[in-house]
């Protein structure tokens, strides 16, 4: 069996990051994973930590340690309790763990208590890896039901004494438990007099829901007031509580009577709780924010800035959050459904979601025409019609795209129009031209001549995640990446232009030494020629820009192409009665579908190098399925290209928990004035992040943000369709860049 693993833990340490408390983390040392599982609702991670025992995380955030649980379970159950004058019946929602119910039966006057939870996996961990939490959930005083909370308090009305929300945070399912509905069932299912406490954040990151739980509480009970604990694990080592009465003459502040066997709780913590710093105090009394404002703060007279962002796909996010540091910016992010440009915006500061189909012409010029700058990562084959739409609004315009025929044939009117159109600036097309410009520039400077530049980069899975016979994942349109494996190439090669038909491109590809690290291949990439006139290299004899895969990747997609798997042809005989064998057998014209006449007839089509690489596609075929007998194929699209996409999606898909590479390098064969011979390379070696942001997401969205940025702020002014090809662009965003610790290392080799 596999040693346990989650995307949360590297190192050896536990890292909770979360957008709900930006800018921070907490770290814990990990001794052992214990339990790791997808819940119907969560992701459920427990652990051994080195200093705080075993460790409860749902969705990546610490919900309870062994060490410091009973701060947080004595205050959220003993504040409402202990000032109740005849607690008998009481309510937990939440707290699967059961460490309020624990702290619930230390009130004698308790004689039933129910915990409502609606995953069970929660109570299931909790049984076997917090039993000191746990144990009381069998009391006979205890009835555990497994179901959602708001069903169960809208069926038990004027029943309980006293109701604990022992929720999550503010996210997903639980953001209903934070508003004013469910406090209106919470009073509905108190009897007279009945009290509630709920969790409710920290005083020093949510101040404004803070102020929100404050005002509608207040409007449904004549007592609420808002306390708070310490406990080192929980965010800032802070949390607070609502704590609300239905009787108007009840004092939640000064507790009733003593409880025993606390560790945290007495009877002066529990009025002290409700004693607040000032900040807390203005807040909750004035409805007043007086904490000093750092970091995103917009300054008096400072002019804002509105960015139309179309589309939300991964390269976005990152580039968005650069934008959106400066609080001048204002984002709207505009996609077909107003569903998924709200799940996009939904973490972002000044950010207000669109539903816009960039099809519908007079919507799209409207949007635009509302907005100072336009960022379009949506298909290429619409940045035209969005230039256009630019054009007449005045609008300009960041793409990370090559500039094609039809967008460069916009510059005269963008140029009228004063409007910037800056393109190509990703990774690849983006940083690749920032590097080879200052490499070129330089060598140029010192009267040198660069003979040969040779470019490749590829975005590829960490050689640990690369586990599949193509060793290859898909971050982006699995379609896209297989019909690019068919474009035609052109390069230069000493002085001569050679031209690759695209069905014979993955027979060029040779291999190619960066590192002996990894086992690269290389072949060439679109048409590097005009690359010679762009970088102004006109003593370049060799002009290559080109695709890196890991080895045995070309081998693989020759095998496909030779075998019509990705031919985009309608197939009438196309059908989902028909096996992946049949299908097989019909493409190939092979005599049968038995896997021997499959595999022979493979070989008749296939050149295969030899008999191991025939071995080990053949194999690879089959991992794919494309000898089932048993297994019906979906088609998709009515062809075989789409209906192989379809099942390498499913085959192929980045896991949780896994991380890509970014590989990029330049390799510049310099001839200096005194005829020495120099071989520069520059190179950006990349790792995606687990939990974060992919290499891929990072390498493109970074330096689009940084374009956007420099655009607005006039560094880059100059009206019509650009590409960074000159100093005077790349210069600028490169040493931004740089200070996002990203950028390519030159070396003479």
């Amino acid at each position: 069996m596999a040693p346990l693993s989650h995307p949360a833990i590297r190192d050896g340490w536990f890292r909770e990051i979360s957008s709900q408390w930006p800018g921070q983390a907490m770290t814990l040392k990990v001794r052992k994973i214990l339990h790791v599982e997808k819940s119907l609702y969560q992701d459920v991670l427990v652990f051994e930590s080195e200093t705080y025992g075993n460790v409860l995380v749902l969705d990546g955030v610490i919900q309870c340690t062994e060490r410091d649980e009973f701060s947080y379970q004595e205050m959220i159950a003993h504040l409402p309790l202990a000032s109740h004058p005849n607690p008998k019946k009481v309510l937990v929602i939440g707290g699967g763990d059961g460490g309020v119910v624990r702290e619930v039966l230390k009130h004698d006057t308790v004689e039933q208590v129910v915990l409502c939870d609606i995953d069970e996996a929660v109570i299931r961990v909790s049984k076997k890896y917090l039993p000191h939490m746990s144990s009381l959930l069998s009391d006979p005083r205890v009835t555990v039901f497994v179901g959602d909370g708001f069903k169960f308090l809208a069926e038990n009305k004027a029943t309980y004494d006293v109701i604990i929300t022992d929720s999550s945070d503010p996210v997903g399912p639980a953001e209903s438990l934070f508003q004013k509905p469910y406090f209106e069932l919470l009073h509905n299912a108190l009897t007279e007099g009945g009290h509630i406490s709920t969790q409710a954040e920290c005083l020093w990151l949510h101040l404004p829901l803070i102020n929100d739980l404050r005002k509608s509480t207040r409007e449904i009970f004549p007592v609420a007031e808002y306390a708070f604990t310490t406990i080192p694990t929980y965010p800032s080592g802070q949390i607070g509580f609502v704590v609300c009465s239905k009787d108007p003459q009840r004092d939640v502040k000064k507790p009733a009577r003593k409880v025993k066997d606390t560790r945290y709780y007495n009877e002066k913590v529990h009025e002290a709780a409700f004693v607040l710093p000032e900040f807390g105090r203005a807040l909750v009394e004035e409805s007043k924010i007086i904490v000093p404002k750092v970091g995103r703060t917009l300054q008096p007279g400072q002019k804002i800035r509105k960015i139309l962002l179309l589309g939300s796909g991964f390269v976005a996010k990152p580039a968005a959050e650069y934008i959106l540091r400066d609080p001048s910016n204002q984002l709207t992010v505009a996609c077909r459904t107003l569903e998924t440009a709200k799940r996009f915006a939904a973490d972002l500061p000044n950010t207000v979601a669109l539903p816009l189909d960039v099809n519908d012409t007079p919507s799209l010029e409207i949007a635009i025409a509302e907005h100072d700058l336009v960022i379009s990562l949506i298909p290429y084959t619409h940045h035209a019609a969005v230039i256009k739409a630019a054009i007449k609004g005045k609008t300009h315009v960041v793409t990370t795209s090559y500039v094609s025929p039809a967008m460069r044939e916009l510059d005269e009117e963008a140029k009228k129009a004063g409007i910037v159109v800056m393109n190509e600036i990703g990774l690849d097309p983006g940083i690749d031209h920032l590097y080879a410009v200052k490499t070129i520039d330089e060598v140029h400077a010192k009267g040198g001549k660069v003979k040969q530049f040779l470019s490749y980069c590829g975005g590829l899975p960490a050689p640990e995640c690369s586990n599949n016979p193509l060793g290859y994942k898909f971050s982006w349109s699995s379609r896209g990446v297989l019909l690019a494996l068919l474009n035609s190439a052109s390069y230069l090669s000493g002085g001569q232009q050679l031209d690759i038909d695209g069905k014979d491109l993955m027979g060029y590809a040779k291999p190619y030494f960066i590192s002996p690290a990894y086992a690269f291949v290389a072949y060439p990439n679109r048409n590097s020629v005009p690359f010679r006139d762009f970088y102004r290299i006109p003593e370049a004899e060799t002009v290559v820009r080109g695709t890196l895969r890991y080895q045995g990747f070309p081998e693989f997609i020759k095998a496909l192409v030779q075998l019509g798997w990705l031919d985009a042809q309608e197939k009438s005989w196309l059908n989902d009665s028909l096996t992946w064998a049949e299908v097989t057998q019909k493409a190939i014209g092979a005599d049968s579908a038995d896997e021997s006449s499959l595999i022979a007839r493979i070989k008749s089509i296939v050149s295969f190098p030899d008999e191991s690489e025939a071995s080990r596609i053949i194999q690879g075929l089959k991992w794919i399925g494309l000898f089932s007998s048993s297994e019906k194929v979906k088609p998709r699209a009515g062809n075989l290209l789409d209906t192989l996409c379809a099942r390498l999606e499913s085959l192929m898909q980045y896991e949780q928990g896994e991380r890509d590479l970014v590989m990029l390098q330049h390799k510049f064969v310099v001839e200096w004035q005194d005829g020495k011979t120099d071989t520069i390379t520059s190179t950006l070696e990349a790792y995606g992040n687990p939990i974060g942001h992919s290499a891929m997401a990072t390498t493109v969205g970074v330096p689009c943000g940084i374009a956007v940025q420099l655009v607005l702020d006039g560094v880059i002014n100059t009206p019509g369709v650009l590409a960074p090809y000159t100093k005077e662009i790349c210069d600028p965003i490169r040493e931004l860049l740089e200070a996002e610790g990203i950028g390519m290392v030159e070396k003479v080799l």
